[in-house]
């Protein structure tokens, strides 16, 4: 099986559970299932969904979720992403918040087709640039991310404010 016998797709409210469980496989691959928080519940709540009864229709929500569907029938992958912005550029991009294919369906081209379709998402959107963060242990996705043409940025360090530093700094 290859890419082209696979279908993406944008999430619709009823894709909540299929979405949940990709998260707690990607948190597993990476030994973090503890640091899940999200649940069904809070995803339905934060998450934009598919209206299908309308193209380009979405509900309200802080991400979208691309599912990729194996010819066998089951969702097998996802692309999790936001829209950001660059002063720079003075035009949106995506930030790829996550990307997952469970392991029995990886070396088909699931990722490199999910990966394309967010591209697609950003040139549709009159944006110039696709973004993500990889574990700097990941060797695989890392050489994976690279055989498509993405750069390291180097010069970038990650920074996060969270818990209760993120409740001091709101208060101070």
């Amino acid at each position: 099986m290859t890419a082209s016998d696979a279908t993406i797709r944008h999430a619709t409210r009823e894709d909540v559970s299929a979405i949940f469980g990709l998260i707690h496989e990607l948190a597993a691959y990476e030994n973090s299932t503890s640091s899940v928080h999200a649940t069904p519940d809070i995803l339905s709540k934060t998450l934009a969904f598919h209206d299908s009864s309308a193209p380009d229709q979405f509900t309200p929500g802080y991400a979208r979720t691309l599912l990729l569907t194996a010819p066998e029938g089951e969702i097998c992958g996802m692309a999790l992403y936001f829209y950001n912005f660059s002063t720079w550029t003075g035009v949106p991009g995506i930030y790829l918040e996550d990307l997952f294919v469970k392991p029995a369906y990886r070396k088909r081209g699931y990722g490199k087709a999910l990966i394309k379709a967010c591209a697609r998402e950003v040139v549709r959107v009159g944006g110039k640039r696709l973004e993500w963060s990889c574990l700097d242990w990941n060797t695989p996705s890392l050489e994976f991310y690279e055989s498509l043409g993405a750069k390291r940025k180097k010069e970038w360090v990650g920074l996060r404010v969270e818990g209760e530093g993120l409740t001091k700094l709101a208060e101070s």
